[in-house]
């Protein structure tokens, strides 16, 4: 066995004994060994091997295997710019709290700098988005070697997970474990390893299964420093954003709602939600009811990162602002009074933090809040949006899904046109990647969602997203295909910056080429070229039915709307929300 066959092997081995399951290989000739490790590993059973010729929509494919069932999936790339494509995802994990293994083919180091093909210096090229890197030297025929390597993999695993630290508990996110390779890169018959290659180590090595690991990060976050409620606001309000174990959301609604304090949320998470305010954007965008019913304290949990009034609402004068975070990094911000790291999530319902005295609480002012998003509800139920708007798209799509369903939202619009939409009534879990919000890879991170879960998947993004990880839809006749449905809102463009300031209409003359950026691409020619499954959807209703076929195999389904009313309908659903916070 040679050099680069004998680290491939034993990586992929010690990966998978610490719980990976999942991993995307790009095709290279430098990577190769990991091909053939990995390839042999999915034959015996050890793992499932997704294939994408892509590196940007294959980093987002491991992020979306990994988002929902904290067990790190693994993504592999050859030497050169093919490392540099996975940056967008590597960024989203960081930000997003995702566990990655980014695994790295690389030349010699004393390639470096020399001009040599498909080389640059691949170690340090994630900067501070990674929570652990190594540059392991190319392999040599000696003893020893086996061991370092295996514990090259399981730091990356232990790292990755954010089992570090003094409480064995700490940060989830991407590592980086770049590996320098020589020829030959194909397996050889070459002499027998100096070593037995399957040496194991002497501690426990059993992989941990995803529940378990989750319910570990979970418990753990509670020896954190506690909020201490007897002595704070009696009006203060809860905001729940993105968070991104699973359980999160709940428990922190369950922690708030103990206590008498009012919640709202963005839409990422569990629903139903008996317990958070509907429509709470709409809520908050009347000055005049929030002048007369406003907090002495917000707790911001999580990442709040889709709506205006949300944001003015932490900046408001006079309000005590305190951030609740999943982790420390998302709470390091200046403009909050105090900082809290996970506290809120493992507790009793019943019990209150802080010496077990009675949290205070305005009970009249709390009630007021509650009546509030009831009547807005109930105003905004009476007159559905026109159909020919993304709002529609996006009630119609809360309507249809079946119980139990997980629903991608892309970034822009679709997301905000959910956060304003009714409360839903069946089991859903919504899914977002909101660490940095962009637009990138959400088809193969969808994917990856579907890949790794048994409950029906779909997706909900707009064109300009759809189009930005086209290359998602790239999946090999070889390969594992994922049973996702992507609902596509079409407005031709990027119908976000008609709500924004480039789409007053005073700017009306530069909007169109500078930010409308329309591209007129027929989506359904595009899908027919990837093999996909396109319906053209014309009515609500159709929408529903369509949404009702459980997810099989990729399918798209497109649904045309004016992005030119956008601004006029979100000004009246404001005019309408004011009017009934004031009846």
């Amino acid at each position: 066995m040679n050099p680069s066959t004998a680290l491939a092997t034993v990586l992929v081995d010690e990966l998978v004994r610490r719980g990976v399951r999942h991993a995307v290989l790009c095709p290279g000739s430098r990577s190769a060994p990991l091909a053939y490790a990995l390839q042999e590993a999915e034959r015996a059973g050890r793992l499932t091997l997704h294939v994408r010729v892509d590196e940007r929509s294959a980093g987002f494919l491991a992020l979306g295997l990994a988002k929902l069932t904290r067990v790190p999936a693994v993504v592999v790339t050859t030497s050169g710019t093919a490392v540099a494509n996975l940056h967008p995802a590597v960024l989203e994990a960081h930000h997003g709290v995702v566990p990655m293994v980014v695994l790295t083919a690389d030349r010699p180091v004393e390639l470096r700098g020399t001009g040599a093909n498909q080389t640059t210096v691949q170690p340090g090229i994630f900067g501070d988005a990674i929570r652990w890197s190594v540059d392991a030297d190319a392999p040599r025929r000696t003893t020893g070697e086996v061991a370092r390597w295996r514990q090259v993999a399981a730091d990356a695993v232990r790292h990755a997970t954010g089992a570090t630290g003094a409480t064995g508990v700490g940060e989830p996110g991407p590592v980086h474990v770049n590996v320098q390779l020589r020829d030959p890169l194909v397996p050889t018959d070459d002499e027998p390893w100096p070593e037995p290659i399957d040496e194991r180590p002497s501690e426990p090595t059993e992989p941990t299964e995803p529940t378990e690991h989750t319910e570990a990060v979970v418990a753990a976050a509670g020896s954190a420093t506690t909020i201490d409620v007897s002595r704070e606001p009696a009006r203060t309000v809860v905001l729940v954003g993105d968070l991104p174990e699973p359980g999160q959301f709940e428990a922190a609604v369950r922690w708030a709602t103990a206590r008498g304090w009012p919640v709202l949320a963005e839409p990422f998470g569990t629903h139903p939600r008996r317990d958070v305010i509907p429509h709470g954007p709409l809520v908050l965008s009347d000055p005049r009811w929030l002048d007369s019913h406003a907090p002495q304290r917000v707790i911001a949990v999580g990442r709040l990162t889709l709506s205006r009034p949300v944001a003015a609402l932490l900046r408001r004068p006079g309000v005590r602002v305190e951030a609740v975070g999943a982790h420390a990094w998302i709470v390091s911000r200046p403009d909050v009074q105090q900082v809290h790291p996970i506290s809120v999530f493992d507790a009793p319902v019943e019990e209150v933090h802080g010496g077990g005295g009675t949290a205070p609480r305005d009970e009249v002012w709390s009630e007021a809040w509650r009546a509030a998003g009831e009547r807005l509800a109930a105003a905004l139920a009476e007159d559905e949006p026109p159909w020919n708007s993304g709002a529609a798209v996006a009630e119609a799509v809360l309507a249809g899904l079946p119980v139990g369903a997980t629903l991608f939202l892309g970034s822009s619009n679709t997301a905000r046109d959910v956060d304003l939409s009714g409360p839903r009534r069946g089991e859903l879990r919504v899914v977002a990647s909101r660490g940095l919000a962009g637009i990138d890879g959400c088809v193969s991170t969808a994917s990856g969602l579907a890949l790794a879960d048994s409950s029906p998947t779909y997706a909900l993004m707009g064109d300009l997203t759809f189009l930005h990880d086209s290359n998602g839809l790239l999946v090999g006749p070889l390969e594992p295909r994922p049973d996702l449905t992507v609902v596509v809102t079409n407005d031709d463009g990027g119908g976000i910056f008609t709500l924004l300031e480039p789409g007053e209409p005073a700017r009306a003359r530069d909007f169109e080429r500078l930010f409308g950026t329309p591209t007129g691409v027929d989506l359904a020619a595009l899908c027919a070229a990837h093999d996909v499954r396109h319906e053209q959807v014309l009515t609500r209703d159709q929408l529903v039915d369509a949404l009702a076929e459980r997810p099989s195999g990729l399918r798209v389904l497109e649904v045309r709307v004016d992005r030119g009313g956008h601004r006029d309908l979100h000004d009246q659903l404001r005019q309408r929300a004011a009017a009934a916070l004031q009846a």
